[in-house]
């Protein structure tokens, strides 16, 4: 029965499930951004608990193979991020990485929208941005915010 567990948990599994298990995170952020329920589930640790247990255990997957450095090559140049990207484990756990910041970003731009009254239509289109490509949402976020907060703050 565990190797039948173990089986299933696979690359393309926790792709799958991380991929669609953020979704649920997004929704709460987007629909009820100050709702007990979105406060507890995704302004908490738990989401970043999750996709670290799933980035921790593709670790120590890349470790037992004794694969842990080789073809890290994050930074030599553009040919070298291409072909870290080709070992799959390497990639997935990037996508990991990715999806825990952007969720980071997008809770914390309904946190700071709480703290200076920008209203949820605001922010909409924000974290729907931030979702698919992180940093430039948060920009976004940032110019509305400088309207509503009366100030430029580059450190908030």
């Amino acid at each position: 029965m565990i190797n039948d567990l173990l089986d299933l948990i696979n690359s393309e599994t926790i792709y799958l499930v991380a991929n669609w298990g953020v979704i649920p995170f997004w929704l709460l952020l987007i629909i009820f951004p100050n709702h007990g329920i979105t406060n507890f589930f995704v302004q908490s640790i738990i989401a970043p608990l999750l996709l670290a247990t799933a980035y921790g255990y593709l670790s120590y997957n890349l470790y037992l193979d004794n694969d842990i450095l080789s073809g890290f090559e994050l930074y030599g140049g553009l040919d070298g991020l291409y072909s870290m990207f080709a070992n799959e484990i390497l990639l997935l756990i990037f996508w990991l990485h990715f999806l825990s910041i952007s969720l980071f970003a997008g809770a914390w731009i309904v946190r700071d929208a709480r703290k200076y009254f920008i209203p949820k239509i605001i922010t909409i289109p924000s974290l729907v941005i931030t979702y698919f490509s992180g940093p430039v949402g948060l920009v976004i976020y940032w110019f509305f915010r400088i309207f509503f907060a009366k100030k430029v703050s580059f450190n908030d």
